[in-house]
């Protein structure tokens, strides 16, 4: 019984360190965007996804303000598809739409609750992967 606890300790700390690695490298490429004259929202908004999984994050965007999202996963740009839907699932913007771009800027005339989904691109699926996203706001 020792020995299976000692491996699986052993198991959960490789796949810990693995993670913490990946979320490293995905959150300075998320970070290199997130720069003056950006000012990051002091959240990192993270899921670990697998397969054909969608990860949601439900943001409120203030009106008159300039923002931008970065998101990745994995150690290369582009492999997240990001969707920005109003509350009644009205689709914004997809970064489909501009080759998977890691970034996006835009500004609201009004505040709106929002709902953002991220999935891995079906092109570069690895079969799971943390995503990261960071949101940043024009000084």
């Amino acid at each position: 019984m020792r020995t299976k606890n000692t491996l699986l300790t052993f198991f959960l700390t490789i796949l810990l360190n693995t993670l913490l690695a990946q979320s490293e490298v995905t959150l300075s490429l998320c970070s290199k965007y997130i720069q003056p004259p950006y000012i990051s929202d002091g959240q990192v908004y993270k899921a670990l996804i697998t397969g054909d999984e969608i990860a949601e994050f439900h943001v409120t965007f203030y009106g008159g303000t300039t923002y931008r999202i970065a998101i990745a996963a994995g150690q290369s740009e582009g492999n997240v598809i990001f969707s920005l839907y109003d509350k009644e699932r009205r689709l914004l913007f997809s970064n489909k739409d501009y080759n998977n771009s890691t970034y996006w800027d835009f500004k609201f005339t009004s505040t709106i609750d929002c709902l953002i989904e991220a999935e891995l691109d079906p092109a570069a699926r690895s079969g799971s992967g943390l995503i990261n996203m960071l949101i940043g706001f024009k000084q």
